[in-house]
């Protein structure tokens, strides 16, 4: 059959362009825009059994668009949990698992707290608080002066382990006055840290890692030592 070819007008095609910001926006834009116009599709269908046969349609091709998550435990029910919701709620079909309410999709949890109580010196960490809240605590004397001086010992090589320049103990000392809320003070004491060059030298040795490759190593720890990994060495079992 022969069709007769309507030249259509540049101008007219133009004024009738369709933008994707004109468009409703996708709700999950992963699935892209093909997969919403099909749930609206079968949304609109009268028949309840057709309007099934469509969501379970719906629902395979969603699960070919994903196959890595065919082992994903309840991956069904993420699957129709999401037609649900890129129908909003629109969709009336018989699922297999208790259908999303608009209510709990809206819910937000409750703000969490942050953990530290003093974000001016995040480098030193909660477990140093902690320690200074214990020895606050303790009765003075030699255990509370020596644990003291752990404590400062272990201020000054966190100091240094985010914050590569040397640093004074006085700074350390009144730091740790200002934790301890102005309890321990040890801005008059005459002894000494450990050296700066010291600590910073503890903190390279403690920051070499372990690390396995199981592709060029057969699964055994490769030792790294000074930051440099030790070269793998293959074994040749056919030598000419």
């Amino acid at each position: 059959m022969n069709t007769k070819y309507i030249k259509e007008i540049a101008n007219d095609v133009v004024q009738h362009l369709e933008y994707n910001s004109e468009r409703k926006p996708l709700i999950i834009p992963e699935y892209g825009r093909y997969l919403h116009v099909l749930i609206d599709q079968a949304t609109a269908i009268e028949d309840k059994t057709e309007r099934n046969k469509a969501a379970k349609y719906i629902i395979s091709v969603m699960g070919n668009l994903n196959p890595h998550l065919r082992d994903v435990p309840d991956f069904q029910h993420k699957l129709w949990d999401q037609i649900f919701i890129m129908s909003d709620f629109k969709l009336d079909v018989d699922s297999p698992y208790p259908i999303p309410s608009r209510e709990v999709l809206k819910m937000r949890p409750d703000p969490l707290n942050y953990p530290q109580n003093f974000p001016k010196y995040r480098f030193y960490g909660n477990n140093i608080k902690y320690m200074i809240d214990v020895a606050n605590k303790w009765e003075d004397g030699e255990l509370k002066s020596a644990l003291c001086k752990v404590i400062a010992t272990h201020m000054k090589k966190s100091y240094l382990s985010w914050n590569k320049d040397t640093v004074t103990d006085a700074v350390i000392f009144e730091h740790l006055l200002e934790l301890s809320g102005g309890k321990i003070n040890l801005t008059q004491s005459t002894e000494e840290l450990l050296n700066s060059n010291d600590l910073m030298r503890t903190n390279k040795r403690m920051s070499n890692k372990i690390q396995t490759n199981t592709n060029n190593n057969n699964g055994k720890p490769k030792i790294i030592k000074n930051g440099k990994p030790k070269p793998f060495i293959k074994n040749n079992n056919n030598p000419k």
